[in-house]
């Protein structure tokens, strides 16, 4: 007996001691992290307060359960007689049994004092916004409370009523059936006999449970205004004019029912301690539940727009609060159709950016035109936007990432120190195609080349990234792979500041424990300045470095007047406790985009900016870690001519303001003005970015654009415009078209599309033709006061491999429907005359050399891509380029 319980508290122990090191060696790692990124007052702040917040939940809830426990053990055992098969008796020794008892006790204690170690641990961030919370000037209908007390302090006091419920319930628990197992209760002739001590602990214990239950019901007041209902969120008329005044008189009768058990129950009047109990549930469930119900369907549901009218107000104005749709701009559209080539040539601008490229059909493209090697990887296409020879011109991009999961030899050395980093991105413009179909290349190639020199890769590494997972060493005996070329592959050597430096054998060993791979002691390439780079997905980094920000799912790169390369991540401050506003499916019901962050793709390095300083999320974060956030004018110019608006937020954005644009309670009660985003393809239409002219003002600009339709209906409502570009940044517009004419919708340009009997005729023979025909993205484009309707056409092989080649345009304008092989031509065929001329980068049409000298020109410069191609063994490149110095040559003939 005695052996198995020293065993049992070895091996105890032993997992103890391996849980606790296993923490504080990943903890000292994090430290690293924190000190590496420069971010390590944010890491002791919130190791501080979880250790803080840990000791005092965890200490309370010890003390309580441990003192309820000896309350317990002042009981003694009654002794038990055992008897065996009727023939032998013994007795248990009780000292025995009280030393187990208390053995016991301690442990439960203990346990129960961990959880709420753990519990507390984990509301650090409540406890932080308690203390640094601000004011936001508005406050809700209701009680009269500014909002920062729902959006700061009510967490924490929801947070400690389910811990105090938790820990008084279960001490009640534990000293019932303690007692019980003690033979505290005795029944004699069915009546209950409880000795006096007991009877006060219990109801003591009760009694407290029941106050709890009042200091709920109090809270309960506030979650009124979070409950979902049909119409609106938020307290309705039966939840004030019932529910409030039931809750508080809850409140008084549940004060009054712990002080009544607690005397009666001491008294041995169980039937009189139970009586206060029953009234708060009778009163609980004909004041809260029938009452409100009658009220409702009797009362509110006949007169229910005249009832629910402020509430309804309520709920629209919170709503739009929460999610920044209260500042949107409303202006009208007047549709006409009148456009000349003149105005088409005004807005050249908006027309050479129009993008002809949907990110499907280029992704598929790039990886089979800039992949270079089976181990480099285009995850995602991103819009953006350049000033290149002195034009403002919307690109798309996308890194060239290093995929591990294709590497060709999985060895250690060489997924950890040989294939450290991918290489470059891949910029293309938006319309320029070549005249094969295929993207017109800004930035390309290994090492990245450029047609500019208004754009060059400087540091095309990219050691952090989308795809990087795990670890890695840099700067070792052994040289990295950089890039291959023809002669063959081309090595270097991390120079950066990313990373945790191996200065010391005990870093290596606590690295080797942490990732459990020996091979980092064990190694001879690694050396003192040997730098482990850790937390290299730039999500998971950010979210180790502010686990309290919510990220964009879209992160972006960028390269910066110098050369190098960053990320861009939009953060969002997020909340769930705004009253009266509407719920997302998260429960989220506040959002703000207040931070962007940047992420150097060399060095790792972390910068946020504000971008929002009214925020008062943000303001409280800025108040618990001073010195996180940097002013957004801060930001390096370079990048900041970057910055756009997130379509996630737009999206979300612009799905609420397709109901919330109804300010008048009648209107929304009604459903009168319902918006909807309309569908193509038989999906809702994704928001777009474009460079184009507002009406009403000067210049081009870069916006994010989403289109309305009535609901159930086809034609165009209004549409969305976001603005990206610095100085009018997150600015919101909606524009709203005449109701009464119609202004086609995608789903009516679709058929008439369908119904054009040439481009039908074309469709099927292509898809005759062994060819998979790619409809393209129906972007909107407004021109002054008409709109456009832009389709692209794509045609790859049946077969996967199929490359996706941009063959034709379609363009649509009032009663017009085209197709040509570009917009130039399309546009000619509509308006007449001369769209804007065609140049190398900055037209939306394919660029067609003339001259003998011209060709001539542009016949080297294909010779000598050609040449850059064949060494880097880039046949499929090699190959169109090949195809292209043919045509050039045919057409130098003819001059």
């Amino acid at each position: 007996m005695v052996k198995n319980r020293k065993r049992f508290i070895l091996i105890a122990s032993i997992l103890v001691f391996i849980a606790i090191f296993s923490r504080l060696l990943g903890t000292y790692v994090d430290w690293l992290f924190f000190v590496e990124t420069g971010y390590s007052f944010v890491f002791t702040r919130v190791i501080s307060m979880e250790l803080l917040s840990g000791l005092c939940f965890g200490a309370f809830a010890f003390f309580f359960v441990f003192i309820n426990i000896r309350l317990i053990n002042r009981l003694e055992f009654p002794t038990p007689a055992i008897s065996i098969n009727g023939y032998a008796t013994f007795t248990l020794n009780p000292t025995r049994l009280a030393g187990l008892s208390r053995l016991l006790g301690l442990l439960v204690s203990l346990f129960i004092g961990i959880l709420g170690a753990l519990w507390g641990a984990s509301l650090w961030d409540q406890i932080l916004f308690f203390f640094n919370g601000v004011s936001t000037g508005l406050s809700d209908p209701v009680f009269g409370k500014d909002v920062g007390f729902y959006l700061f302090r009510l967490p924490l006091y929801q947070s400690l009523s389910s811990f105090l419920g938790f820990i008084l319930f279960l001490s009640l628990m534990i000293s019932i059936v303690a007692y019980t197992i003690k033979r505290g209760f005795h029944i004699n002739r069915f009546q209950l006999f409880i000795a006096k001590e007991i009877r006060i602990h219990l109801g003591v214990l009760a009694s407290l449970v029941l106050l709890k239950t009042a200091f709920g019901f109090y809270l309960d007041k506030f979650d009124l205004l979070y409950t979902s209902r049909q119409i609106i969120t938020g307290a309705g008329y039966a939840d004030v004019h019932a529910k409030l005044f039931v809750l508080n008189l809850l409140v008084v009768l549940s004060v009054i029912a712990g002080i009544a058990f607690i005397l009666a129950f001491a008294k041995s009047r169980f039937k009189a301690a139970f009586y206060p109990v029953g009234a708060v549930i009778a009163v609980y469930i004909i004041g809260m539940v029938i009452y409100p119900n009658l009220l409702q369907n009797f009362k509110v549901t006949p007169n229910e727009l005249d009832l629910e009218r402020p509430f309804i107000q309520h709920h629209i104005e919170f709503t739009r609060y929460g999610y920044g749709l209260g500042k949107i701009d409303l202006k009208p559209f007047n549709v006409s159709y009148d456009l000349t080539v003149k105005e088409i040539q005004k807005n050249d601008g908006t027309i050479r950016n129009i993008r002809l490229w949907d990110e499907g059909p280029l992704l598929k493209t790039l990886s089979q035109l800039q992949q270079i090697r089976t181990y480099y990887k285009f995850t995602s296409i991103e819009n953006d936007r350049y000033r290149i020879d002195g034009k403002y011109l919307q690109v798309m991009a996308s890194a060239r990432e290093l995929s591990y999961d294709d590497l060709p030899s999985k060895s250690w050395i060489n997924e950890k120190l040989v294939f450290t980093h991918g290489n470059g991105v891949s910029l293309a413009h938006v319309a320029r195609i070549t005249p094969e179909g295929l993207p017109e290349f800004i930035v390309k190639d290994i090492p990245p080349t450029s047609i500019t020199k208004d754009i060059k890769v400087s540091t095309p590494e990219i050691y952090f990234g989308e795809l990087t997972r795990s670890y890695a060493i840099a700067n070792t005996r052994i040289p990295e792979f950089s890039y291959p070329t023809s002669e063959g592959n081309v090595y270097s050597s991390y120079k950066g500041s990313g990373g945790v430096a191996f200065d010391s054998f005990f870093k290596r060993l606590v690295f080797a424990t942490h990732f459990k791979d020996a091979k980092i002691l064990l190694s001879s390439d690694i050396r003192a300045d040997s730098r482990i780079l850790y937390f290299r997905n730039i999500t998971e980094r950010i979210r180790k470095a502010t686990p309290f920000l919510s990220l964009d799912q879209d992160p972006y790169i960028v390269i910066s007047g110098s050369g190098k390369l960053y990320w861009m991540v939009d953060a969002y401050t997020v909340s769930t406790h705004l009253p009266y506003s509407r719920r997302l499916r998260n429960r989220v019901n506040y959002m703000r985009n207040s931070v962007k962050i940047t992420v150097d793709a060399y060095n790792g390095t972390i910068k946020y900016y504000l971008s929002d300083p009214d925020d008062p999320i943000a303001k409280a974060y800025s108040t618990m870690f001073p010195g996180l956030f940097q002013d957004f004018d801060a930001m390096p110019e370079d990048l900041r001519k970057h910055v756009r608006y997130p379509r996630d937020l737009f999206k979300t954005q612009a799905s609420l303001y397709a109901t919330y644009h109804m300010s008048d309670p009648k209107t929304f009660y009604n459903k009168e003005d319902l918006w909807e985003i309309p569908s193509h393809a038989e999906k809702s239409m994704e928001p777009y970015y474009l460079i184009m002219k507002l009406p009403g003002e000067k210049g081009e600009e870069y916006v994010l654009l989403a289109p309305y339709t009535p609901a159930k209906r086809d034609n165009l409502a209004a549409w969305f415009a976001a603005r990206c570009d610095t100085p009018n940044y997150g600015k919101l517009i909606v524009y709203t078209f005449p109701r009464d004419r119609l202004v086609y919708g995608p789903r009516q340009i679709d058929a008439r599309i369908d119904q054009d009997s040439y481009i039908s005729q074309q469709l099927t023979l292509w898809g005759q033709r062994g060819s998979q025909v790619i409809r393209g993205s129906l972007l909107i484009i407004p021109v002054e006061s008409a709109l456009m309707y832009i389709q692209p056409l794509y045609l790859a092989a049946e077969d996967k491999g199929g490359l996706p080649e941009l063959r034709r345009i379609i363009v649509a304008y009032e009663n017009n429907v085209v197709m040509d092989e570009t917009l130039e031509g399309a546009l000619q065929k509509i308006f007449g005359g001369r769209a804007p001329a065609p140049t190398p980068i900055q037209t939306g049409a394919i660029f067609r050399p003339t001259g003998v000298k011209e060709l001539a020109g542009e016949a080297a410069r294909t010779f000598e891509r050609m040449m850059q191609l064949q060494r880097q063994g880039d046949w499929a490149g090699y190959g169109e380029q090949m195809k292209k110095l043919e045509r050039l040559l045919k057409d130098m003939t003819k001059e």
